[in-house]
């Protein structure tokens, strides 16, 4: 457990609140690609406790200022895109990507009003569907050559979803990996599809993943602290001759790397939009064949709305939740979608759960190692030490993976097994070869 101070030191992120502070240092989505459409370049966003506005100029360079004029405080959301800006409706006051100001129409020609103006700026970058943005002090760090970053547009899908919840909920389901066995239980098995199966496994066992997860609840689980945050190795003895094992990852401070398909990862970002509520960005990776975005996209909108992207099953439907398919047919009674299982367990505790009442057992040992050094980065920078796990120049382009994988393999040779599987996945790929890590 934490105490109540730490707790809400690790899930405070308003103002000038310490892991805000800290979690502006790095990346993070602000919008999908999508949302800035032809016919309207531009949106409010809020990110951080912070209202702004993202918009994109006439020669497709992404801007995110202050959603306020300086001038009389006018909501920029609804500024006109032209002349190489945003101009403010009210009196055409006209600011650039950097937040600054151009054009002030009604003042007089000779007037140097406007060289004194310069409104709140972050630098954005576009990267497979999602729009990226650094809220920090000084020179943006690298991002590393992550299989999301570096692989091709056509191997890629990007899509969001909103969460009522604190940022830090939503990362720690993700580093839980004993929760599987029960929270995405289906007491019979099915055919592989979206949503239903929590992963694919390679390798030769025609055994299902919901059957390993239902007969194999307590998982042996190891912690791997490394240049980028951690890795987790999840390992289930089936039988004799037979491990289960499935590689995740923790990119400090809010990225999670799992498994999806043999051939699909997924890059999943948990970002605050304030202290109560959040976002899910994630990028799909393929490795072998191209994504077939448009069936990718519309099994995500059988559970989400647009421009929204809320989900269609919530609290307020609770769930969707069926006392007799939860006797009959999964464990939750909450529908055959592990993500609206996530949604209900991340989301049930609270906005900011309490976690000065929770009790942390073995399973939970993830979650203890990413707390410990998510307390020790934000007290550091507290103190004016180096943020951690930031790259600049070639520590960052040397950055590669990262792994992620779920397959079955020979109880005696398991932990070399999945290294040469992603090895030769990556082998056989159209772009990652060299990519592991």
């Amino acid at each position: 457990m934490l105490s109540a101070k730490d707790n809400d030191l690790v899930t405070q992120i308003e103002g000038n609140a310490p892991c805000g502070n800290l979690l502006r240092s790095y990346w993070h989505p602000l919008a999908l690609t999508e949302e800035l459409t032809a016919s309207r370049a531009a949106k409010a966003v809020k990110i951080m406790g912070e209202e702004l506005v993202l918009f994109r100029d006439d020669e497709g360079q992404y801007g995110l200022i202050d959603r306020h004029c300086p001038h009389r405080g006018a909501d920029l959301c609804f500024g006109r895109l032209e002349d190489g800006g945003i101009r403010c409706p009210f009196h055409g006051w006209l600011f650039n990507v950097d937040g600054i100001c151009l054009e002030q129409p009604a003042e007089p020609r000779e007037s140097n009003f406007r060289k004194k103006i310069k409104i709140k700026s972050y630098p954005c970058q576009e990267i497979n569907g999602i729009i990226f943005t650094y809220m920090g002090p000084g020179k943006a760090p690298a991002l590393p050559h992550f299989d999301c970053f570096v692989a091709p547009e056509t191997h890629s899908f990007a899509f969001k979803g909103y969460l009522e919840c604190n940022w830090l909920q939503a990362v720690e389901v993700g580093i839980d990996p004993s929760h599987a066995s029960f929270l995405h239980r289906y007491l019979k098995d099915h055919d592989p599809e979206y949503g239903l199966q929590f992963g694919g496994m390679s390798g030769d066992s025609e055994v299902t993943m919901t059957s390993v997860l239902r007969n194999h609840v307590c998982p042996d689980i190891k912690v791997e602290e490394n240049e980028f945050g951690m890795r987790l190795i999840t390992t289930r003895q089936m039988n004799r001759e037979s491990m289960h094992v499935r590689v995740t990852n923790l990119v400090f401070p809010n990225l999670i790397v799992i498994p999806m398909t043999n051939d699909i990862c997924i890059s999943q970002w948990h970002v605050p939009i304030d202290d109560k509520h959040s976002w899910w960005y994630a990028i799909f990776t393929a490795f072998d064949d191209e994504i077939d975005k448009e069936a990718m996209r519309n099994q995500r909108l059988e559970l989400y709305s647009l421009p929204d992207y809320r989900p269609r099953i919530n609290k307020t439907t609770n769930y969707g939740y069926d006392p007799e398919e939860q006797r009959t047919t999964t464990f939750t009674g909450m529908g055959m979608d592990i993500n609206v299982h996530d949604q209900w367990a991340v989301e049930s505790p609270g906005h900011i759960y309490d976690r000065s009442k929770e009790h942390l057992g073995t399973a939970d040992k993830g979650i203890i190692t990413y707390r410990r050094s998510l307390i020790k980065a934000i007290n550091g920078l507290i103190e004016g030490k180096p943020v951690p796990f930031l790259f600049q120049g070639e520590a960052g382009s040397k950055l590669r993976g990262p792994v992620a994988i779920d397959t079955t393999a020979d109880i005696h040779s398991w932990n070399d097994d999945w290294k040469s599987q992603d090895k030769n996945k990556r082998e056989h790929s159209t772009w990652a070869k060299g990519a592991g890590t």
